[in-house]
């Protein structure tokens, strides 16, 4: 449940988002207020999800903390905050001569696998001198594809899953080495067997797809779904789908492998939200 703010007329209003449907309630002493004075979240913000929200009626452009947000025509967006966002943030949507209304969010924390380990802190794949030397090259790439300004309309989708199999990896989860903390996971990791096949979990574009390769990702498929939502499957044994092509929800794209830095065949997916990187899991079902 969120305290939403509307500058010019002081009224507060709480959104509630039971799965029936939108519920909305405003305390005893404020008027009700229709789902055009507010904006109506899919569902709760936490650190690591992402969700749909409709913006208020008349709605003309969008910031989050200042940044500018995107916004389709219909007046829906999408909202997520990373691992480690702080606690609050400030949504405001403009709306021409009418007067803005402003969000005072709280970002609820994640939940995340953390484990303490008696050993010492033994670095990263960044201490490796061949590792450094063709990193910057591959990011160089990464962060070329998730720039772009790609019109799809997957990210309205409800997502499927890439591939079924057991959980190897989870979202968030860490190690803290003797107090030093390391690097968290990214992505979710899903075993299954050398060579299965895996699909687009929605609608996107093919923004990267890495024939030789990458160093840590092994053959790389970067999924742009429109609105800044990116998925990233790593550790391919083939890639099915090349860059500038469209692949619709449940098309096949690639198999499951163990190139790059991988101790057995998995599929890691990496969600993202423009910087944000997110747990998928919650947009999957059951």
């Amino acid at each position: 449940m969120s305290v939403w703010r509307r500058r010019a007329a002081s009224v507060a209003l709480l959104v509630a988002l039971p799965v029936s449907g939108l519920t909305l309630a405003a305390p005893a002493s404020e008027p009700a207020l229709t789902t055009s004075d507010a904006f109506v979240l899919q569902r709760a913000l936490r650190q690591g999800v992402v969700t749909r929200v409709r913006a208020p009626a008349g709605t003309t452009a969008l910031t989050l903390d200042g940044a500018a947000l995107p916004l389709a025509d219909d007046g829906m967006f999408l909202l997520a905050f990373d691992r480690d966002a702080r606690a609050t943030a400030i949504l405001r949507a403009e709306r021409g001569v009418d007067p803005p209304i402003e969000a005072a969010l709280t970002i609820a924390p994640g939940k995340w696998r953390v484990q303490h380990v008696d050993a010492p802190y033994r670095g990263s794949a960044a201490s490796d001198a061949e590792f450094v030397r063709r990193r910057a090259a591959e990011l160089e790439q990464i962060d070329t594809a998730r720039r772009g300004n790609v019109v799809s309309d997957g990210w309205r989708q409800d997502f499927i899953w890439p591939v079924r199999g057991r959980l190897s990896g989870w979202f968030g989860s860490q190690r803290i080495y003797r107090g030093k903390p390391g690097s968290y996971h990214s992505g979710l990791d899903i075993a299954a067997p050398m060579g299965t096949p895996f699909v687009a979990p929605a609608d996107g574009v093919v923004v990267l797809a890495a024939a030789q390769p990458f160093t840590l990702e092994g053959h790389l498929l970067i999924v742009d779904h429109g609105m800044g939502l990116t998925s990233a499957f790593l550790h391919a044994s083939r890639l099915d789908v090349v860059a500038g092509q469209i692949v619709r929800q449940g098309q096949p794209l690639g198999a499951v492998g163990a190139t790059g830095r991988a101790t057995g065949p998995h599929l890691h997916w990496g969600l993202r939200w423009r910087s944000a990187r997110l747990d998928p899991l919650p947009l999957l079902p059951d």
